[in-house]
Order: C-alpha cells, then sequence, then structure tokens
C-alpha cells in the first residue's frame, strides 16, 4: 500500500528528482573568486552532510539534512559560532546559547517548522548515547526550519527521530545531492520548486588561501535575478505581479570555513550572506524566516568540554583580513541559491498541489540575451 511505505533516498539522486546540470556546468558564472574543488560547503574540510528524504503517498514531501562541523565528537570539541537573525518569522533552536557563548556543539540540523522538536530530541538522543558523554546533562541542540506545508502534509509531522539520527549516521564529506532532497524536498523559492543549494569559495593564498562554503535550503519568494539577468520578470512570474503571488518562506543558510575566527567575526561573515540572498531578488518578507548560522572548523579554536587549562583557543584572524572572507560568503550564498533552483525538478504534493522547476533552458537563453552567460 503506497500510504505506508516511505521511500529513504540517501545521498543519491532520483530518477525524477534533481536535475543535473549545474549553473557553473552551463557557463553562467557567479562572482570573481574560484569555487572549491567540489564547490560545496563539503570543500570546508572536515565538513560532513547527509540527507534524509521523506516522499510517502500523495502527501508527504519532506525531509531531514544534517551539517556535520568535524569528525569528532561535537559536543566535547565545540566549534566557535554565531547566529544572525535576517528576519525573524521562524522557529530556530538553540539560539540564545550560541549567542551568549558563541559555541556550537551538536550537528545542525534542518528540518520543516512543524518537526523542530523532534529534530531537536534527536539530536539530545544522538549527544546523550555517544559513550563519552555518560555525564552530560544539558545539550543544546540547534535546528532550522523552513515551511513545506505548501507541498507537504506538514501538520502530520511525518519526520521522525529515526530520521534524524539516519541523516547524522550517514553524512559525507563527499559531492553533496541538491535540490529535492533532505530539508529541500517540498520547498518552493521565487514560484518555482526550491531545494537544497550549496557551493564554496576558495580565495587565493595570498588572501590567506581560506575556504568558505555555504548550504541553503531555500523556501522564499522576490524577483528572481539570476548573475544579475531579470529571470523572474522575463518569465513573467514574481512577487506582487498580480497581488496574489506569495513572497512568504523562508532561507536556512549554513556557513563553513576553515578560517580561525569566532563567534564576532563569525556574525560579521554570516550577515553578507544575506548580501547575497538579496543578489538573487529574495525580500526578506514579513513571513519569511531567514537565518544564517555560521561556524570555523579551525582545530586551535574549538572549545573541549573538559579542560586542565583556564585559557582558550589560539590567535584569530585580524579584523582588517575579513573583507575577502565577506566577499567569497557573498557569491558562495548566492550561488548555493541559484544551484538550488536549478537542480530542483517538479513537483506534485499535498493535496495535488503542483510546484514546477525552473525552466532551465528559458534561463539560459534569457542570460544570454544579457550578456551574462560563458558560451
Amino acid at each position: 500500500m503506497k500510504h505506508l511505505l516511505t521511500f529513504y533516498f540517501l545521498f543519491i539522486f532520483l530518477s525524477g528528482y534533481g536535475q543535473t546540470l549545474r549553473p557553473r556546468e552551463a557557463g553562467i558564472i557567479i562572482g570573481v573568486l574560484p569555487a572549491g574543488k567540489m564547490n560545496a560547503i563539503t570543500d570546508v574540510d572536515g565538513v560532513r552532510v547527509g540527507h534524509v528524504t521523506r516522499i510517502d503517498g500523495s502527501d508527504i514531501r519532506t525531509g531531514v539534512t544534517a551539517v556535520i562541523p568535524h569528525s569528532d565528537n561535537v559536543f566535547k570539541h565545540k566549534v566557535p559560532a554565531a547566529i544572525y537573525i535576517g528576519n525573524g518569522f521562524g522557529k530556530l533552536a538553540g539560539y540564545s546559547q550560541v549567542e551568549e557563548l558563541g559555541l556550537i556543539e551538536t550537528p545542525i540540523i534542518l528540518t520543516n517548522t512543524l518537526s523542530v522538536a523532534e529534530a531537536s530530541n534527536a539530536l539530545i538522543t544522538y549527544t546523550l548515547e555517544q559513550p563519552a558523554n555518560k555525564d552530560v546533562r544539558s545539550v543544546n541542540p540547534v535546528v532550522g526550519e523552513t515551511n513545506d506545508g505548501y507541498l507537504n502534509d506538514i501538520r502530520g509531522r511525518h519526520i521522525t527521530e529515526q530520521d534524524v539520527l539516519k541523516a547524522i549516521e550517514t553524512a559525507s564529506a563527499g559531492i553533496i545531492p541538491e535540490g529535492n532532497i533532505g530539508a529541500g524536498t517540498g520547498t518552493v523559492c521565487f514560484g518555482f520548486k526550491g531545494g537544497i543549494g550549496t557551493a564554496s569559495r576558495k580565495l587565493p593564498e595570498s588572501l590567506g588561501g581560506y575556504t568558505v562554503g555555504v548550504l541553503v535550503q531555500t523556501n522564499f519568494g522576490g524577483v528572481l535575478v539570476i548573475n544579475g539577468a531579470p529571470v523572474g520578470v522575463e518569465l513573467s512570474k514574481y512577487a506582487f505581479k498580480n497581488m496574489i503571488e506569495s513572497v512568504d518562506g523562508s532561507c536556512m543558510i549554513v556557513v563553513a570555513t576553515d578560517a580561525p575566527i569566532t563567534s564576532r567575526n563569525l556574525k560579521r561573515l554570516a550577515k553578507r550572506t544575506l548580501l547575497g540572498m538579496g543578489k538573487t531578488g529574495g525580500i526578506a518578507s514579513n513571513g519569511s524566516g531567514d537565518y544564517v548560522i555560521a561556524f570555523s572548523t579551525h582545530e586551535s579554536l574549538r572549545e573541549s568540554y573538559q579542560s586542565e587549562s583556564n585559557m582558550t583557543g589560539d590567535r584569530e584572524l585580524r579584523n582588517d583580513q575579513m573583507s575577502p572572507l565577506f566577499m567569497a560568503a557573498i557569491e558562495a550564498t548566492e550561488e548555493a541559491i541559484i544551484n538550488s533552483l536549478f537542480a530542483a525538478e517538479t513537483m506534485r504534493g499535498f493535496q495535488g498541489r503542483v510546484i514546477e522547476e525552473l525552466p532551465v533552458q528559458k534561463v539560459l537563453d534569457i542570460l544570454k540575451k544579457y550578456n551574462r552567460i560563458n558560451d
């Protein structure tokens, strides 16, 4: 019976889900900084990403995406981190402790709005069950969300603790599937099918040689712009065109870097990603939950749960060395959002609703018209 059968798609592209052409492969070069080898958040050494996708019957279209900062016990070796709120119409869990202490102590989970509690519970279970954490009595789970209720039966709350644990357990440092997968399964972006997207930038050695990687869960609206071309206008599909198109939604942005920076400059870095979102035409509407979670993997800045030393960390990057990282974060965010749109495919979901994929060939033609594509 199809309504009893749940498919778990872990780190694979599915037939009918996931266009294979990435914008960069089509000649759409966003920004001026070079991308990392995989053009993904996993270009930051040690970062792993896992997906669990829930597609069941005609109404369940949701999932989980896990971002793990490093391969050690994250609770025992916390990473410097910051969270920036662009527009706070959201339900991100774990914000206050990260804001206060500047550290993240669990994997980062992305899912749908009404599954934040279940995902938080799963992160607590994950942390407590690690043998080295047998004396732990407090856990600050970090869970972000967007509302996939247009295509998904969100009130059914179909994400389970096992889904979250599976996403963590199967996380990989390799190439990341994008589009209709994990937490991006049921999302909508600029009126087209949204999803998971990722990108990275690798600074030249003269600017420090650091890597900045971004992963997005796109579920927001506005007037789509791709590499400077007014795609939404050309396609006659954009916010408020007929006063009925919704721009509400959310965008979760996760930023990883190997640069030696702590929470203060990580928050400055996180802020810049919203410039990248703005370059795609996003407007951070009243009903949009736009959150950025940023962390550094630099080993000298990790904080041990227990230590004989009264001091922590090492020297960090000077303020006047941050601008190249800011630029990298802007470019990687812009490209990650566009990657999510190119990868996503048309989906039918809750109550028979259909969201069409971005018409890639039409987009390429528009970009050629505006000389925004390299042949």
